[in-house]
């Protein structure tokens, strides 16, 4: 099957290839009836496997009495205001569809009288602990997403000193249903760039697992310990220096251990107690700080199956480990460190605090986006800007008149690329843009945030901005400065039903005024008792498509620490797409955004008001 790109102001992505179908996971409709200001809003799924010219009906049960709501078959939407609903009744609301496949529209949703407008999850959040970032997945195979959620006690950066307490992995059905709880222990540290853990269905058989680094101590979600829970390798400092270190696949029903491998690649080669000269030789410090920077992913590397990637090292070593999962076992893919080879050192210290994954050649295959340099599927180097490291990264298809898919990154230290943009296939630099504020250490400062998103109609492709470092205003895909105001640098969403996104910043959803230049309140969490996450950083828990039509739900902890609370619009909207959940790179970026400084999704097709067309999925799902 080809995937045709077909834009009315976008040109026809020529490089077109034929690549095998990838297994992605089952989903029901996703149906959810939310309380809106003049009805209840019904909004479902169009699944990524059907047509998208598909036919729904709404219908509605009270009292054993079923109402279809619509006049006409929807053909352009997968929503529906029932405006004829008494809020403080309760209804079920259902979905029919013309679809072959009518076990998809078993689906329901329950409305029930005087109905919260969002989602509540409440949560068993052990004492000193507060609900952190979040990840989703079918862990039991029914077709609808449970929550894996990331608790954090006391956390410290790799550059501070001091004990953390022991990270804390829950999961819970959206219905509130406590699953499990892994703890990983006091030699796992805590913090955004120590606690990585990835979710997917790594096998296929239709329920997810769960990845993670761990260490003598770590104990599963059914009590049991992994290596010598009596050692403990945290030194004066609050580092973990020493120690055998692992890597862990969970079972997502239940928490238990399935396979335990060691950590790939090791402090120092050969030493499970490296000295201070061995790990400041390798990684430029023997505190704690670089070598202890970790980073994971999931990458369809073959273009069929999942594969676990994970990292250590960015500002010197960098050592990348592919692996799958096969018949319950780890099995090593491919590993690429930058030591390896005289050749491979010239791409020491070019990630970022975050990745991304893409298929940035189109050959099917995904390829890792580590900062300024991009690994092919096969473990080696595809292109290098040679920049290095960078705290944001935004990889889709940002300039529809470029072939294929571009990457917008910043740098922290060089002063002639603060910011650049780049063709993602041969690493090409399209356009730069430099640092000109100098530190306080009388050296350029790069920028500290960068976002790429489309939210200007005026101008084709998505607009990019950067926070720091002197840099100010919104450019357009083509470098062009098209205002000197910057709106708020921190993640997007989809939420009131057009093609332009809008920005999330900390609780808050606004829209940009592009006339005015100025960004407009949509929505605020703290009006529900809601706060984000990691200080500065200012991150929802979860930003996704969850569940309904197309657009993004948000996912917030509550202010006492007791609840989530996820929130999903309640704006009508005419446009129809399917689920981006099955789009394979908004999928991935799912799985990553947890991961060091969360980033937010991106699909790997242009979308504006002007496309006509997108392309269809090359995909396939089995249900369990």
């Amino acid at each position: 099957m080809k995937i045709k790109y077909i834009f009315i102001t976008s040109a026809i992505f020529l490089s077109q290839t034929i690549s095998a179908q990838r297994q992605m996971e089952y989903l029901k409709r996703g149906i959810v009836a939310i309380p809106a200001d003049s009805g209840i809003f019904v909004s479902w799924r169009l699944l990524g496997t059907e047509a998208h010219n598909t036919h729904f009906d709404v219908y509605r049960t009270e009292n054993n009495q079923t109402t279809k709501l619509n006049e006409k078959p929807l053909l352009n939407e997968t929503n529906f205001l029932d405006k004829t609903a008494d809020k403080g009744k309760n209804y079920t609301y259902f979905i029919k569809s013309n679809t072959k496949n009518q076990e998809v529209d078993q689906d329901f949703a329950k409305y029930t009288a005087n109905q919260k407008p969002y989602l509540s999850i409440p949560l068993k959040t052990p004492e000193g602990y507060t609900p952190n970032d979040a990840s989703v997945a079918d862990l039991d195979g029914d077709g609808e997403y449970e929550i894996i959620l990331h608790q954090t006690g006391r956390s410290k950066d790799n550059s501070q000193k001091g004990e953390t307490d022991p990270p804390i992995i829950q999961a819970y059905k959206l219905n509130g249903q406590f699953l499990w709880e892994i703890s990983l222990g006091k030699n796992i540290r805590e913090g955004a760039h120590y606690t990585q853990f990835l979710v997917y269905d790594l096998d296929q058989d239709g329920k997810a697992e769960i990845v993670m680094k761990t260490a003598d101590g770590s104990k599963d979600g059914k009590g049991k310990f992994i290596g010598d829970p009596t050692k403990n390798y945290v030194n004066e400092n609050g580092m973990i220096l020493s120690g055998p270190e692992f890597l862990t696949v969970f079972d997502g029903q239940t928490g238990a251990e399935i396979h335990t491998v060691n950590y790939q690649v090791p402090r120092f080669p050969g030493s499970l107690n490296p000295t201070s000269d061995e790990m400041t030789e390798t990684w430029g410090d023997a505190k704690g700080n670089r070598i202890d920077r970790f980073l994971g992913a999931v990458a369809y590397l073959d273009g069929k199956t999942p594969s676990v990637i994970m990292s250590r090292g960015y500002y010197t070593r960098t050592a990348i480990a592919a692996w799958d999962f096969k018949n319950k076992k780890l099995i090593l893919r491919w590993l690429f460190d930058t030591e390896s080879s005289e050749e491979n050192k010239q791409y020491r210290g070019q990630g970022n605090h975050n990745l991304t994954i893409a298929d940035v050649d189109n050959d099917g295959k995904d390829e890792i986006v580590f900062g300024a340099m991009t690994v092919d599927d096969d473990g080696k180097v595809l292109n290098s800007t040679g920049f290095g490291h960078g705290d944001a990264l935004h990889v889709g298809d940002l300039d529809p008149s470029n072939p294929g898919l571009e990457i917008f990154d910043i740098q922290e230290r060089f002063d002639d690329a603060g910011v650049h943009f780049r063709d993602g296939k041969t690493g090409k630099i399209l356009w730069k843009l430099p640092s000109t504020v100098y530190s306080k250490a009388g050296k350029f400062q790069g920028p500290g945030r960068g976002l790429s998103l489309n939210i200007d109609p005026r101008y084709e492709g998505s607009e990019c901005w950067a926070a720091g470092a002197g840099l100010k205003g919104v450019y357009t895909a083509k470098g062009k400065k098209i205002s000197d105001k910057n709106p708020s640098v921190n993640m997007g969403i989809y939420w009131d039903g057009d093609f332009l996104s809008e920005i999330l910043d900390g609780t808050i959803i606004s829209k940009w005024d592009w006339k005015n230049e100025k960004s407009n309140l949509i929505f605020d969490a703290k009006d529900y008792q809601c706060e984000s996450n990691n200080g500065t950083k200012k991150n929802p828990s979860l930003v996704a498509d969850l569940f309904g039509d197309w657009r993004e739900e948000v996912m917030y902890r509550t202010a006492d620490n007791q609840e989530l609370r996820i929130f999903s619009t309640t704006i009508p909207t005419k446009h129809r797409l399917y689920t981006l959940m099955h789009n394979p790179q908004y999928r991935l970026s799912i799985v990553w955004q947890n991961v060091g400084y969360n980033q937010p999704p991106h699909t790997d097709y242009y979308l504006d008001e002007s496309v006509k067309e997108i392309p269809e999925p090359n995909i396939y799902t089995v249900k369990p």
